[in-house]
């Protein structure tokens, strides 16, 4: 045979593999040549056939569709059925009134069009141009297009064009190849293919050149007129006029335009940069009057995304959250995005943005629900879906925004903050009142002197009992999924700390015998607290404190543990029944001022969780997190309104957010509290801000700590029960890195793949940056985004790429990690990366 009939009759054969019985229609008659090939006397009778090497029996309908029912029915009526074709030649099938119904829907109704599958088969030796010109006479028929099917591929070529881009496979990839590659210009007049790309460029995409045009001429003009199209076609509004482009007359051109594009992007995107930029200046399409609104879907030129990413801004300037992260959705295969890790960063900001706003929104919403009392106002901060969510979208903002180089970008970070602020103040602002209304008690809920007796004596020795300084419940909810797969026990429930939420008061709240008798004090002119009858004012009384209570204790700072080796660390705390580890990172970055505050603080996370692993494997059997205090933390300065005078009189201790002293005045916006009211056994008196203002005093006036708010009063209280053994082994090759040989900004990217055949499935890794085992970096993005664990998945033959910001600018070097998102097994490791930051 030959190979159209090959094809027709595989196609068959495809269906009747499906189904045992197919209906074939031809309302036409165009297959009647392909079932004379096949079996020439064929009739209703149905005779043996063999249809793309399967048996099978074919019937011809002869003008009767009752006889052909007769015939066929005893082969279908059987236990084992065979295959059945069924040829109806000159009829419309008609599913209502057909007598064939009964073995219709039991088998399939088969209705091709002929010259959809010669397409098919022409394809392999031509290109779509001289396809069209092939099929477009009416009276062209099977035998015809068997003919031309036949033509042995020795003799002279299809396609010229074709010969000269073997890679692609259609006349798109034909123009895209041509238009990326000048190299092919002088074969093109050589071999006399340059009249069959003239035809080509006409009838694909509407673009005419005259006879006597040169490659180099005709690419430049191509540019201008698939580019230019594209971006005219995907505008909305205000669709302006191009120095010499013409948009295609019809939809098949308008696609060509549209697919030779994208092909362009896809093929060589970094060739394509360069072409994007010159034809841009060339269509004045930087100057051209449009804002942002105006654009399509497609960024085209590099000017695009830059206005609609301004747009973008505006909506959320203008509190229009839903209309802008409808434009984020739509922009996240936006080219000029994926290329620049700077611009991805630019877009990761109006998406913080957007959630900020949006859960402002939202909890604003919701606090008149939490009614006078305030273990309702803790249960709805702290529920799965709760308030806290607000204070993790913030704290996400402000890490990814420091990069924010944008007038329009600035405006609108000044919105979402102060939608941030606002909510914040009323949620203290309510709180404060049920705290008042419940005489400064939160019933039903674990109080910071209980945590120890209640959280830690009880659990299996040795534990690790790791106070971190500042953490926030919304931080402890981070910290908990991301060790959710890792460790074979968790829990996190919310502690109401001891007030004024300071370190010397917190931490000693968090000692052994503080259930026993717990009071906060000032001894010598300084606030501390008396636990168990020993006062405790600083560090060095907290660590006599714990060795007098726990004698087999060791205390040890996060740093000690994650620059120890399991072996090392296994000896320091052999035979301790408590390893007290502490962690001052968040309060020092906050305190500090610095502009990495937030990214320090984001890095804390990780290097808890690599710390517990680590304990894990030096044999700690289980652990406790907690907390001293929580704080806030704003992305600006408090301005004039929100500084209240200190009340002066005889002052022990002033923080921005609480004061402990005698006498006194109590200013406006602020509410006093008697030392006896908390339960303390004390002549001191406390004055805190009802809001989210704060004192006159020394300090940072974004970050703060001490007050009556949320989060700075509840913190989070995680139980868990780590997995014994040693830390899992290298797997080589599980994963390949792309990553830049020397780091030089603080935003950089890496590409992560599945290496070789190891991986099948997809894999749920996490993608880090340290120095000296600490995380050093803080992952800004991930294209596809990671799950709320921090994990990403990876899929097979996909490429995932991840964008960073350098947390550390004291480093010298760094290594890239990859561990596996469920066991913490290292999948890659690369080898030290110098950092040589420009200034």
């Amino acid at each position: 045979m030959h190979p159209l009939h090959d094809y027709i009759a595989g196609q068959i054969a495809a269906q009747l593999r499906d189904r045992w019985v197919v209906v074939m229609y031809d309302h036409r008659q165009e297959f009647e040549p392909f079932f004379r090939e096949m079996a020439p006397n064929a009739g209703v009778d149905p005779v043996d056939v063999e249809v793309g090497g399967r048996k099978a029996k074919l019937s011809r309908f002869s003008g009767s569709f009752l006889e052909t029912k007769m015939a066929v029915e005893p082969l279908v009526g059987t236990d084992d059925p065979a295959s059945v074709l069924v040829y109806v030649p000159g009829q419309q099938h008609d599913e209502r009134t057909s007598l064939l119904l009964e073995m219709e829907s039991a088998g399939a109704v088969y209705r091709p069009q002929l010259k959809q599958l010669a397409r098919q088969v022409l394809r392999r030796t031509m290109t779509d141009v001289m396809i069209d010109g092939i099929l477009r006479p009416e009276s062209v028929g099977y035998d015809d297009l068997a003919r031309v099917a036949a033509q042995p591929s020795g003799g002279e070529p299809a396609s010229l064009l074709r010969s000269l881009f073997e890679g692609a496979s259609d006349a798109v990839g034909i123009i895209a190849s041509w238009c990326l590659d000048p190299s092919k210009d002088r074969a093109l007049i050589d071999k006399g293919a340059v009249p069959e790309l003239i035809h080509l460029l006409d009838v694909r995409l509407g673009l005419s050149m005259p006879e006597d045009a040169v490659p180099s001429r005709m690419r430049a003009a191509t540019l201008r007129h698939v580019l230019g199209s594209e971006f005219l076609l995907d505008l909305r509004t205000g669709v302006p006029a191009l120095p010499g482009v013409t948009t295609p007359k019809t939809k098949d051109q308008e696609q060509g335009v549209r697919q030779v594009a994208v092909q362009m992007r896809l093929r060589s995107p970094e060739a394509y940069e360069g072409i994007a930029d010159t034809v841009e200046k060339e269509l004045g399409v930087d100057r051209l009057d449009l804002d942002g609104d105006a654009f399509g879907a497609i960024d085209t030129f590099r000017v695009e995304e830059a206005r609609v990413v301004a747009h973008c801004f505006g909506l959320v300037a203008a509190e229009r959250y839903a209309e802008a992260r409808a434009v984020i959705d739509e922009r996240d295969a936006s080219f000029w995005v994926e290329r620049s890790a700077e611009r991805r960063a630019t877009w990761e900001v109006c998406r913080a943005m957007v959630e900020l706003g949006t859960l402002a929104g939202e909890v604003r919403g919701q606090l008149a629900k939490a009614n006078g009392k305030p273990a309702r106002w803790v249960e709805m901060y702290v529920a799965d879906q709760g308030w806290h969510r607000l204070d993790r979208a913030q704290r996400t903002l402000e890490r990814v925004a420091r990069h924010l180089d944008d007038e329009a970008g600035e405006r609108a970070l000044g919105v979402v903050r102060n939608a941030y602020e606002d909510t914040c103040a009323r949620m203290a602002e309510g709180f404060v009142k049920a705290l008042e209304g419940a005489d400064w008690t939160v019933p039903g809920m674990l109080r910071h002197d209980k945590v120890f007796a209640e959280a830690v004596h009880p659990r299996a020795k040795p534990v690790a009992y790791l106070l971190v300084d500042a953490l926030r419940y919304e931080m402890g909810v981070e910290l908990a999924g991301r060790l959710a797969t890792s460790v074979a026990e968790l829990s996190i429930v919310p502690v109401v700390g001891a007030l004024p939420g300071v370190t010397a008061v917190g931490m000693a709240a968090l000692m052994p015998g503080a259930a026993g008798g717990f009071s906060v004090e000032e001894r010598g002119g300084k606030l501390g607290a008396l636990v168990d009858g020993t006062f405790v004012g600083d560090l060095k009384g907290r660590q006599a404190h714990a060795r007098a209570h726990l004698p087999a204790s060791v205390d040890m700072t996060l740093d000690a543990v994650l620059s120890s080796s399991a072996k090392t660390l296994a000896g320091r705390i052999e035979g301790a029944q408590v390893v007290i580890v502490r962690s001052q990172d968040i309060d020092q970055a906050g305190e500090g001022a610095t502009s990495f505050a937030r990214v320090v603080m984001d890095g804390v996370i990780e290097n808890i969780a690599r710390a517990l692993k680590r304990l894990a494997d030096a044999g700690v059997e289980s652990a406790v997190v907690v907390a001293d205090h929580g704080h806030l933390f704003f992305g600006q300065d408090r301005n004039e309104g929100m500084r209240l005078e200190a009340p002066g009189g005889v002052t022990i201790d002033l923080h921005r957010r609480c004061w402990a002293g005698r006498g006194g005045a109590t200013p406006a916006g602020a509410v006093r509290v008697s030392a006896d009211r908390f339960g303390y056994l004390s002549d001191l008196d406390f004055v805190f801000p009802r809001g989210t203002g704060v004192f006159k005093a020394g300090g940072d006036l974004a970050y703060h700590h001490g007050g009556l708010s949320l989060q700075e009063l509840v913190v989070p209280l995680i139980n868990l029960r780590l997995k014994p053994g040693r830390a899992a082994a290298t797997e080589r090759k599980a994963v390949s890195v792309t990553h830049e040989a020397t780091l030089t900004n603080r935003i950089f990217m890496a590409r992560i793949e599945l290496g070789g055949t190891l991986f099948t499935e997809a894999l749920n890794v996490r993608p880090a940056v340290v120095s000296a085992d600490r995380q050093v970096a803080t992952v800004m993005m991930t294209d596809p985004p990671r799950a709320d664990d921090g994990t990403v998945k990876v899929q097979p033959g996909a490429t995932v790429t991840v964008g960073f910001m350098l947390s550390d600018d004291a480093v010298k070097s760094v290594r890239f990690q990859v561990l596996d998102g469920d066991t913490d097994a290292v999948l890659y490791a690369s080898k030290d990366v110098p950092v040589r930051l420009a200034l």
